[in-house]
């Protein structure tokens, strides 16, 4: 569905496009060398769209108090949501800053308001790297938007420890 969604944008910027010509577009479009354990055979390619419409984003919300994360402990950030009717959506995006070393330690939670947990990173993956600082999308839409989410670290070794550093949610 997302390429077809691409080369249906890449369609009505150059409408006289043959499919070949579309199909040498998007792929001349892609990054190459940046999709990780891609798999034999995969021409290791990640698709870029240029164009089209976009929504403008809703209300962000952040939280750039520290709070720090020790050894085998939980830490929680709380956002408070208001003036955002409805639901979250369905494509929340997370932006997350949390300095620590070997991150493999780490649990990465959103908590909504009514306390359903939707984990951002599990134990294990990002192994012995430190920090981190991307922006994750979790689909929220049976969630409400107003309340207070949290951020939720766990810690589950010994001899690293860290903070959350900031983040946010955009609407």
């Amino acid at each position: 569905p997302h390429v077809a969604g691409a080369a249906a944008i890449y369609l009505g910027q150059n409408p006289t496009s043959t499919p070949a010509q579309v199909s040498a577009g998007l792929v001349s479009a892609a990054s190459t060398g940046v999709v990780g354990s891609p798999g034999s055979g995969s021409p290791n390619r990640l698709l870029n769209v240029t164009g089209g419409t976009t929504n403008p984003p809703g209300k962000s919300f952040s939280n750039t108090d520290d709070f720090a994360i020790n050894d085998n402990a939980t830490a929680e950030s709380p956002i408070n949501v208001t003036g955002v009717e409805g639901s979250a959506p369905a494509a929340l995006s997370v932006p997350v800053v949390i300095q620590h070393t070997y991150i493999g330690d780490l649990q990465v939670q959103l908590v909504a308001p009514d306390g359903t947990a939707y984990t951002l990173k599990g134990y294990g993956t990002g192994g012995s790297s430190d920090n981190i600082n991307t922006t994750y999308t979790v689909n929220a839409s049976s969630e409400t938007a107003n309340g207070t989410w949290k951020l939720r670290v766990s810690d589950n070794a010994a001899r690293d420890t860290g903070k959350i550093d900031s983040w946010g949610l955009q609407f």
